[in-house]
């Protein structure tokens, strides 16, 4: 059925022919948003085929509209942009090249052993959200979901956990 704004449609697998079209006539849009949002063409591409593809995942349903697919987008682009982010927190925290260069294999060891050591001294939620996050490499919405707790609450105990250990090094350097 066509809408002003767009294909409204309850969807239960997509058919493909309407898939397709729906492709064909947002496609341009919805990479020039993710495109701005990201300013890397090949994660706004993996963006939007991301959608599409959710879109033909078995059991999904929702109401299509550009508006709906440009909402997709967004989201879809400020999930890469937040994990971008928390990496290079990470990454800040420990930067695995320089060490690799520098240390040998026991002191990195050692290291490790540390970081673990500090993420045991963890209060709960924090700790394991903190190994649910690096450990099984699981988002923070999936985390959210798992563990019934707000994803502005995950966000922040990520946060001080990365804190922890970065006073944690600060303070051995001093």
């Amino acid at each position: 059925m066509w809408w002003s704004g767009g294909w409204i449609m309850k969807i239960d697998m997509l058919d493909r022919k309407i898939l397709e079209r729906l492709f064909r006539q947002n496609y341009s849009g919805m990479i020039r948003l993710a495109s701005i949002l990201l300013r890397d063409d090949k994660e706004a591409e993996d963006v939007v085929l991301d959608v599409f593809e959710r879109l033909m995942r078995p059991g999904s349903t929702a109401s299509i509209t550009t508006g709906y697919l440009m909402t997709a987008v967004h989201h879809g682009c400020v999930n890469v942009i937040r994990k971008k982010k928390l990496h290079e927190q990470v990454c800040n925290l420990y930067p695995v090249e320089l060490e690799l260069e520098n240390n040998p294999v026991s002191q990195q060891l050692n290291r490790l052993a540390e970081i673990q050591r500090c993420i045991d001294k963890m209060g709960e939620p924090s700790r394991s959200i903190f190994r649910m996050r690096f450990d099984d490499d699981l988002t923070i919405r999936e985390i959210a979901k798992r563990t019934k707790i707000s994803v502005g609450t995950v966000h922040k105990c990520l946060h001080q956990g990365i804190q922890q250990i970065k006073l944690h090094f600060n303070q051995e350097r001093s």
